[in-house]
């Protein structure tokens, strides 16, 4: 399980200034309802992570390899707008480029220790267990809604 400090330390030696505790789990949100179905079983997670200048999007897997990649970054001068809205037990996020239109959804904080994406992000610390991906998921989407306003 990848933990708060890894994603930070792999965001850095990728050569980018992460900002603490603004990480959350993300997939890219499904087409349609025959897509969410399928994409119901998927393993494929992101970390979106906000950095000092830009947002990063970590493929989950490199956490349990040797191998240090960014998927995609964007600059925060390239963003034209975030919007956040809920959608069903999801949130879906949409990153507006000049070019494109990002859609992710990430699993709102309340059921993610019992879905899959939650339990990827349990940690330990003595004997509090938690995941920081609920406990980062508030501040982290305030901050998207914010980007340029």
């Amino acid at each position: 399980m990848a933990t708060d400090k890894n994603i930070l330390e792999i965001t850095r030696k990728a050569g980018y200034e992460p900002k603490e505790n603004m990480g959350i789990i993300v997939k890219y949100a499904p087409e349609n309802l025959s897509a969410k179905i399928a994409d119901f079983f998927s393993m494929e997670f992101y970390v979106l992570q906000l950095c000092q200048e830009e947002l990063v999007l970590i493929p989950f897997g490199v956490f349990s390899t040797s191998k240090k990649e960014i998927s995609l970054q964007i600059p925060y001068g390239d963003i034209k707008s975030v919007t956040v809205v809920e959608d069903g037990l999801n949130y879906q996020i949409s990153i507006t480029t000049d070019t494109d239109i990002l859609r992710l959804t990430t699993q709102q904080k309340e059921l993610s220790d019992f879905r899959s994406s939650g339990t990827l992000t349990i940690y330990s610390e003595g004997l509090k267990i938690s995941s920081w991906h609920k406990e980062n998921l508030d501040r982290t989407l305030e901050a998207l809604k914010n980007i340029h306003q």
